[in-house]
């Protein structure tokens, strides 16, 4: 639904408070629509973000996993070549 949200669990820096914030934001634009409310619905989005917020991070913070954390950057430089087959671009080092 959002290809902008990413995983955020089980990596090697956990994910900080803004990558959650960044991706209850995400969310929470996402249903509403709105990448900006207006006036009249900011304090209602606002909430949103922040109960979506206090929900991430209550799940990322209670889940357990075996497997070994991921690293970030190798993560990072996996998508990118993703990228570079699928849209035909050179993968950046």
């Amino acid at each position: 639904m959002c290809r902008n949200i990413k995983t955020l669990f089980n990596f090697d820096p956990p994910a900080t408070d803004k990558e959650i914030r960044d991706a209850s934001l995400q969310f929470v634009r996402k249903l509403s629509g709105y990448n900006a409310p207006s006036k009249t619905n900011e304090e209602a989005f606002n909430a949103a973000v922040d109960e979506v917020f206090d929900a991430a991070k209550r799940l990322l913070t209670s889940l357990e996993t075996n497997a070994p954390a991921k690293d970030r950057e190798v993560e990072a430089s996996k998508a990118k070549a993703r990228n570079a087959e699928r849209f035909g671009k050179p993968a950046e080092a």
